[in-house]
């Protein structure tokens, strides 16, 4: 009895590994149709590491201005000043124009299309620019020149010294403005968000902070716009608008 059950064990392991070997054969040569849908799953996550260090570099910059330059002034003593109490104010506002350039171009990189090939094939030291350093590039060149424009704007109309208590003003008005940019970034970088929807969002932002700037420029109590109306309305068009729709055909077009 024991040997015929062993027997028949035997007989059943022997057909079990015939038809493994068939299934496994038909397997290796024909693959089956559902085989090739599967799809790794598996999502690397993305690397938003310099964000971090460029947010953190633009809080330690604010840092030093505030307890060197600015000789441990507080937020609401920054903000309140009057131009003849205050003093460094050149070093303020290349800070806070730097903060701001740094800011706006981690924000709206990720929404250019692509890097112009005559920028893209441009290498230093064997590097190339990417979406970044491309925005960042032409938002300084737009702050240098409408800066230069600036200046020359009131040097030309005979009210130069107006010219000084105008970016003291607006160091005021984009200090705050880069705060904001830096709760957006974070926000866009490390958020669960729909970034193409966000775009909308930030078109409407903007909008409203360049309406915004016109007329605090208008009716700030410093007087930072020329007296003469059409000096303001050429302010405005010439070194406002023009500039700013430049820049928008540079990076989007």
């Amino acid at each position: 009895m024991t040997s015929f059950f062993i027997s028949v064990c035997k007989d059943s392991l022997f057909n079990l590994f015939i038809l493994y070997k068939i299934i496994y054969n038909f397997a290796k040569n024909i693959p089956l149709p559902l085989s090739q849908n599967i799809t790794n799953q598996i999502r690397i996550p993305e690397n938003n590491d310099w964000v971090i260090f460029i947010l953190l570099g633009c809080i330690f910059l604010y840092l030093f201005m505030m307890n060197i330059i600015e000789r441990e002034a507080n937020l609401k003593d920054f903000l309140l000043q009057k131009y003849f109490d205050a003093s460094n104010n050149l070093p303020s506002w290349v800070i806070t124009s730097c903060v701001t350039a740094l800011t706006l171009s981690v924000l709206i990189s990720q929404y250019i299309p692509i890097v112009p090939k005559y920028i893209a094939d441009l290498q230093i030291l064997g590097y190339q620019l990417n979406k970044f350093g491309f925005c960042l590039i032409a938002i300084v060149f737009f702050y240098l020149i409408k800066s230069t424009l600036g200046f020359l704007f009131f040097q030309s109309i005979g009210d130069g010294k107006r010219w000084s208590i105008f970016y003291f003003t607006s160091t005021k008005f984009y200090f705050v403005l880069s705060f904001l940019l830096i709760i957006l970034c974070v926000t866009h970088y490390y958020f669960p968000i729909d970034r193409n929807k966000m775009f909308l969002y930030y078109l409407l932002f903007f909008s409203f902070v360049f309406i915004f700037k016109v007329f605090f420029y208008l009716f700030h109590k410093n007087n930072i716009l020329p007296e003469k109306w059409y000096y303001k309305f050429l302010y405005i068009c010439t070194l406002q608008i023009a500039p700013l729709l430049l820049l928008w055909k540079l990076l989007f077009f």
